[in-house]
């Protein structure tokens, strides 16, 4: 469906420079523009591009609107209000309410009237399935879980017993909400001894969960994931984790048992970070850190050692091995440097 620039810039909070008539009905890369896009412009390495391009309209600050003699919309930050007109000129598709004939629903579970149950879903004993919900093609629904209105759970996504999804979550597919935690004891012999996880996973409200990624239900409370939590593809959430509304973690995140993260917390990709540790509101942590114990927010923490070529780490390797005794000597000679000090002094 087109659009005229004039009413994108009312949902963009932008101002319009040029003609504010002409429509646009998609969005488009800067390069790969044409007549009926709009793109944007919100880094200076792509600043070079924008004369060029062939777009209907661009979004763009203050700074770089005089770079292109065409029709923009001039706001002070590009990124975020071209994803508002994305939203506009791209809506997620809208699934009409069926039940497929290969899907299997328990005869005790809820399915409101609006909801779309796909090919081969599974909704289990007494599951409640909300006002507008997906369950997409091979999703499972476990027992007395509970999905919110309006939420969607695409291809292969799980959602186990007890657990509960909020309004407007998106399960990507192949991921797992209430998988058992990793709950073991070893036995004097030596074996392992399985921990019953008795508690539940709760997603609040508007809670997007990335392909492939698991959240472990808890050992006996609540794995607990706050409203507008963002989780990307492949993450590991352990059991008993709390965390905070606002947060988003990048790929390959892992976080270990009973860990609580804060509201508002960026977590770059492939950081750890230990169980029943806490993290502060509003912390940041750069990618394929770890942390080992609780920081207090706001702040940003940086733990990783970039990659440098082979024959230099094996060296440095070298001498980190001997940190440990060169720390120890250090010592002994500050000490001997403070003692022929104090006899000076004297």
């Amino acid at each position: 469906m087109a659009y005229r620039l004039r009413d994108l810039a009312d949902v963009a909070q932008a101002v319009v420079r040029g003609d504010g008539e002409v429509e646009v009905d998609a969005v488009a890369p800067l390069t790969r523009a044409g007549a009926r896009h709009i793109a944007y412009c919100a880094s200076p390495r792509y600043r070079a591009q924008i004369g060029a391009s062939q777009a209907g309209a661009l979004v763009l600050t203050p700074e770089d609107a005089d770079a292109f003699p065409g029709n923009a919309l001039v706001c002070p930050d590009p990124r975020m209000a071209f994803a508002r007109i994305a939203h506009v000129l791209h809506p997620p598709e809208r699934v009409p309410p069926t039940r497929h004939p290969s899907a299997v629903i328990d005869a005790s579970a809820t399915v409101a009237a609006s909801a779309a149950v796909l090919a081969q879903a599974v909704v289990e004993a007494e599951a409640i399935i909300g006002e507008g919900v997906v369950i997409g093609p091979g999703a499972v629904v476990g027992a007395r879980a509970v999905i919110g209105e309006d939420s969607r759970l695409e291809a292969r996504a799980v959602v186990m017993h007890d657990c509960q999804v909020g309004r407007r979550c998106v399960i990507s597919p192949g991921a797992v909400i209430g998988g058992e935690g990793f709950g073991y004891v070893r036995e004097r012999d030596g074996r392992w001894l399985k921990v019953p996880q008795l508690g539940r996973v709760v997603l609040g409200d508007d809670v997007d969960v990335g392909a492939n990624t698991t959240i472990d239900r808890g050992a006996l409370g609540d794995t607990v994931v706050g409203d507008g939590v963002k989780l990307d593809n492949l993450i590991q959430i352990g059991h008993n984790v709390k965390i905070g509304e606002g947060t988003a973690m990048a790929g390959c995140v892992g976080v270990a048992g009973s860990a609580v993260i804060g509201k508002r917390c960026l977590i770059a990709g492939g950081t750890g970070i230990m169980g029943h540790i806490t993290v502060g509101d509003d912390v940041e942590v750069t990618a394929m850190s770890f942390l080992k114990g609780s920081v207090e927010g706001p702040g940003r923490f940086s733990s990783s050692l970039p990659a440098a070529p082979a024959e230099a780490w094996a060296r440095n390797l070298g001498r980190f091995r001997h940190l440990d005794e060169l720390a120890r000597r250090l010592h002994r000679v500050e000490q001997t440097i403070k003692q022929i000090l104090s006899g000076r002094n004297h």
